[in-house]
């Protein structure tokens, strides 16, 4: 029998914004969550500030909580996730493992929201030496810093004088099998940069990379500020090696703008890593049947010009389940994700009352 409710799985920024736009648009959502509480990775990894905006990252999230807490038209399940699925558009049904057992619930649609992780850095080859050295940090590592208010050397807890992001790491590398761009890294690393000297303001920053990719508004607020006003130095090279020289470390590689070698000293090593999907997002892909790219990240048809649409009717998908997004793109998909689901609950309705 058709339902009118839609799963939402994954409790991070796509899946809370889908789940309040199926509930305004008058329709039940069970938003399911594999964590004890909701707010996917900016809360997991202890976000400090929104790359867009710069407003705090715990206050944002805080409030799109709120917004399907306590609503009589969502149901929240956390500490669950999916683990059966069968049936068509308009009538589906999902098991669910929940703290209470196995629970079979039914559903109209279904929207894919089980976002992304973060690239171990560990996987290139150590090249880099994050499980070597205490000052190589990753992104993750820095936010949690900079959301406690505080920037420091972990090996000692002393404030660094010299501070590096290496970008790209996990991204644009074909060695690894990541081609793609993962979008957000350069203006991460960017914001943290200026948030790094506004704690430090004796600190010297610096920015390995690629080419620097800022998306949208992200060069005009992130990108000139920080080299203009907080003096942030962009240098365009490869790093191929960090190494440990005292109780600092050496950065090698080349200065592809010069073209010449560099060496250089640095007391904190940032490592930019990108997207990658995450083991929930590969694991409800095949459970639920639709297709995954070759990097794992849910296939949106070719061609289909609808980023929520995946290969198979009814099932939608929102946020960095489908690939690389920042945080405005994922709420823009959210809400497309909800309309899709809520009107082919509608047109399944209609369908239902004309045939009796």
């Amino acid at each position: 029998m058709p339902s009118d409710a839609v799963l939402v799985l994954g409790g991070g920024p796509a899946g809370l914004e889908a789940a309040r736009g199926v509930a305004d648009l008058g329709h039940r959502a069970i938003l399911v969550e594999q964590r004890e509480r909701l707010g996917g990775q900016p809360d997991a990894a202890q976000y400090a500030a929104l790359t867009h905006g710069m407003r705090p990252a715990e206050e944002a999230i805080g409030e799109m909580v709120a917004a399907v807490t306590g609503r009589p038209e969502v149901e929240i399940r956390l500490k669950s996730g999916l683990t059966g699925f069968r049936g068509s558009a308009g009538d589906f049904t999902a098991t669910l493992a929940t703290p209470e057992g196995a629970r079979e619930v039914g559903c109209g649609a279904v929207i894919v929201a089980t976002g992304f992780q973060h690239f171990d850095p560990g996987r290139e080859t150590q090249m880099y030496g994050y499980y070597e050295y205490d000052d190589v940090i990753t992104l993750t590592d820095a936010e949690k810093m900079l959301k406690a208010g505080k920037f420091v050397k972990p090996s000692n807890g002393q404030p660094p004088e010299r501070v590096c992001f290496i970008q790209c790491v996990g991204s644009r590398d074909r060695q690894i099998g990541n081609e793609y761009c993962s979008k957000v890294c350069c203006g991460i690393s960017s914001k943290q940069a200026i948030e790094v000297r506004q704690l430090l303001p004796k600190a010297k920053v610096f920015i390995f990379y690629i080419d620097m990719r800022m998306y949208g508004y992200w060069e005009n607020e992130l990108y000139w500020p920080a080299q203009e006003k907080y003096k942030v130095q962009y240098i365009r090279g490869i790093v191929t090696e960090v190494l440990k020289k005292g109780d600092r470390l050496l950065i090698r590689g080349e200065d592809t703008t010069m073209g010449r070698p560099m060496e250089v000293a640095m007391d904190v090593v940032v490592l930019a890593v990108g997207m990658e999907p995450s083991a929930g997002t590969r694991a409800v892909a095949q459970l639920l049947g639709v297709r995954q790219n070759k990097y794992g990240f849910v296939e949106v048809p070719p061609g289909s010009l609808d980023p929520v649409a995946t290969s198979v009717p009814g099932v939608f998908v929102a946020g960095a389940a489908a690939g690389p997004m920042d945080l405005n793109d994922t709420m823009g998909t959210a809400g497309a994700a909800a309309l899709r689901a809520a009107t082919l609950l509608r047109r399944v309705a209609r369908a239902g009352a004309a045939a009796r």
